[in-house]
């Protein structure tokens, strides 16, 4: 059984995102269901974010001299804009599909991310990721 609590040891590097793309199969308004073929022509895909990177990384401001010459630097980030649980829509592209623990996930930057949907509270990512194993 995959839970988020299983995703833990997985740590996401710098502005990337990691989702947990849609089902393939599509419908249509008249119920017809769309084969993958039809779907993989798309150069939209949507799916929901399960972790997200500490984000953008940014240089020091109070930085005095060279860089490489300096003993201690703590790493400062610029905030991701999404959040564990909303619904992405990104650029195909744009991202990476892996398998991890007989899953399938996409990894996709931040720039390849067009908008999300957040509704805080509605969505079950432990369900979520159960369905995706299945």
């Amino acid at each position: 059984m995959m839970s988020k609590k299983k995703l833990s040891s997985l740590k996401v590097i710098g502005d990337r995102v990691l989702l947990l793309p849609d089902n393939d199969q599509a419908r249509t308004g008249a119920g017809l269901y769309l084969p993958p073929t039809v779907i993989e022509k798309e150069s939209v895909r949507g799916g929901y974010v399960v972790a997200v990177g500490p984000g953008t990384p940014l240089a020091n401001p109070d930085a005095d001299g060279e860089p490489w010459q300096q003993d201690e630097r703590k790493p400062r980030y610029l905030p991701m804009e999404v959040e564990v649980g909303d619904y992405a829509l990104f650029v195909k592209k744009a991202a990476i599909e892996i398998t991890y623990r007989d899953t399938r996930y996409m990894i996709v930057p931040l720039a390849g991310i067009l908008l999300v949907e957040r509704d805080p509270g509605n969505i079950d990512l432990n369900k979520l990721l159960e369905d995706a194993k299945s």
